[in-house]
């Protein structure tokens, strides 16, 4: 029995040996000719439906009559593409191994990609283990290891390539190097503002490699830092900093910057101020971006004069300020209300030839409008743009804001015509800077039009910007558009606060409908919405104006209340006022 097994065993072998010979032969037949056409050699047509995966690794592994490595894989790839036939992991392993064995690493990193994707995600085992298996000899599979990886890594599929990693670390096979290198490279792609965590995860491989024996180098850790960073985790770049001399490196001047300019980005300027004193002692001098970042910082916390000797030291060491250093100390300036103290920096900056770009102007015009000054600003404008520099989004509407708060609303809604023609999208800053002018200005139905515009154009209104402008409505008497927009809010998902039923209870007690203020007062507590002072006041001056009988107790006893009507009357000019300067804001 056992003798007959074996006899049919040696004939199927004998068989299949035969068809891989009978396939060799039609193989170097058909590149005979030149031609390399498979499917028009009537032996293969023949022979195709007979063909199996494992007649093709046979063929691979064994190649019993020498055919060239190129046509081999040039008849693997035909019968990948002539169903019914179907490759199988195992028979792509072994090509894989082929290829590798004969040099043609290019060619195996292609179909490894190939694998990759249409294996997916969660594959890294089952593909590591069959490469394992199909392994010809000890030691062949070190470069596929390495083109593994690499194919995981340009995926994106991370958690496969780390796992990848691992299983070649496991099995004491030599560290994929250039397969390390393209899974960090992927992983500190990511955007550092967005992951966070991703950078963890980085970060704890980067230190895995490293101990495994991957060779360590300044570019990777000054990348981890410039992400953490990024990601507003200074204490992580900082134990990324102090790993440099732990692995035998020595921090250079974009290190130190780095974590300088993360320091002072997150208001940490002292710390930055020490970073810059231990590089100094460590031989490194200070450049232009390390007193650039400085400024920045102390500017930030509107320690101008700090910023200003930062500068003169720079100019002092013999450092030319570029276009961030001036833009950063002009911006400071402007922020801090110091404007003549910027036009001279920028004056400064002209003079040294210092070309400056879209972000100084900006900074420049922003703060001449705050202080009102829109003569000037204009003039920046139009130097700007005989410059080259075309104006922004941010350009128009500083300009937009500055007009709307100077009151010269037909220079705002010409700027926005001439925004809107450039093709520039009107944000919902700009449109809440006009609604505000138009509604300073009394032009309530204008800046009902432009809320309108603004939710076509896609943006949601606040709650400041409806607020504005149902006060406005009110204050003209129209009462019940303000109401309607009242509700109009609330549909749209808002809650409106005190603010906005002061308004409305504003323009119901001076129109003297106490009742409805009475109604409306009640609304507002059974919704939550806790009167202030202002509310009461607001109630009693119309009692007092229109007459109508006044519970004393129930107001007496309301926290805040004045009986002295002088005394009251101050008190709702200054609550008005407030209640100005917080729409303004």
């Amino acid at each position: 029995m056992a003798l007959a097994t074996r006899k049919k065993q040696n004939g199927y072998k004998e068989q299949e040996q035969e068809l891989v010979r009978e396939i060799s032969e039609a193989i170097i037949e058909s590149e005979s000719k030149g031609n390399g056409k498979y499917s028009e050699n009537p032996k293969l047509r023949r022979m195709l439906p007979w063909i199996t995966a494992r007649h093709v690794t046979k063929l691979i592994s064994v190649n019993p009559l020498s055919v060239s490595p190129s046509s081999l894989l040039s008849f693997f790839n035909h019968l990948s593409s002539r169903p019914p036939f179907r490759h199988t992991l195992h028979s792509y392993c072994a090509m894989l191994h082929f290829l590798s064995l004969h040099r043609m690493l290019p060619q195996a990193h292609s179909l490894l990609s190939f694998l990759v994707s249409r294996k997916g995600t969660n594959s890294a085992s089952s593909l590591f283990s069959s490469i394992l298996r199909t392994m010809p000899r000890p030691h062949s599979a070190p470069p596929l290891f390495d083109a593994l990886l690499c194919a995981y890594a340009h995926s994106g599929f991370i958690h496969d390539a780390l796992h990848c990693f691992r299983l070649v670390t496991h099995h004491n096979f030599p560290l994929p190097l250039l397969g390390c290198h393209a899974l960090l490279r992927r992983m500190t792609s990511f955007n550092p503002v967005q992951s966070h965590r991703s950078w963890a995860s980085a970060w704890a491989f980067y230190l895995e490699a490293l101990d495994r024996g991957f060779p360590p180098g300044i570019y990777f850790f000054n990348v981890f830092m410039h992400g953490f960073c990024k990601a507003r985790d200074l204490g992580s770049a900082r134990l990324v900093f102090d790993q440099i001399p732990k692995r035998g490196l020595k921090p250079t001047a974009v290190s130190f910057n780095t974590l300088i300019s993360g320091y002072c980005r997150s208001r940490s300027v002292q710390e930055g101020f020490a970073l810059k004193g231990v590089m100094e002692s460590q031989g490194l001098n200070p450049d232009v971006f390390t007193f650039s970042a400085l400024i920045n910082g102390v500017c930030k916390e509107g320690r101008l004069d700090e910023g200003g000797l930062l500068f003169d030291e720079m100019c002092k060491r013999g450092l030319v300020p570029n276009s961030v250093t001036f833009t950063t100390l002009i911006d400071g300036h402007c922020k801090g209300g110091r404007v003549d103290l910027a036009l001279k920096t920028f004056e400064m900056m002209l003079a040294q030839g210092v070309r400056p770009d879209l972000v100084t102007y900006n900074a420049l015009i922003n703060g001449l409008c705050k202080v009102g000054d829109l003569k000037e600003a204009r003039r920046l404008v139009n130097e700007m743009s005989a410059s080259g520099l075309k104006p922004d989004k941010i350009t128009f509407t500083t300009l937009i804001d500055g007009c709307c708060k100077d009151g010269d609303m037909d220079s705002a809604l010409e700027l926005k015509k001439r925004m809107v023609e450039q093709g520039i999208e009107l944000d919902d800053v700009a449109f809440t800077a006009v609604i505000s002018g138009l509604c300073r200005d009394g032009r309530v139905r204008d800046a009902e039009r432009m809320l309108r515009d603004m939710m076509s154009a896609g943006f949601k209104p606040d709650d400041s910007t409806y607020t504005m402008i149902v006060d406005c409505f009110c204050k003209k008497g129209d009462v019940k558009m303000g109401f309607k927009l009242l509700k109009e809010m609330q549909s749209d998902g808002h809650v409106p606060g005190v603010v906005t039923y002061n308004a409305l209870m504003n323009g119901l007690c001076k129109q003297g409908q106490m009742k409805n203020a009475k109604m409306l007062l009640d609304a507002m507590l059974n919704l939550g919405v806790v009167p202030n002072d202002i509310t009461y006041n607001i109630l009693l001056d119309g009692h007092s104006k229109h007459g109508g009988s006044v519970d004393s107790d129930k107001f007496n006893s309301e926290k805040g209340l004045i009986t002295d009507y002088a005394s009251y009357t101050a008190l709702v000019n200054e609550s008005s006022k407030t209640s100005k300067d917080r729409l303004k804001r």
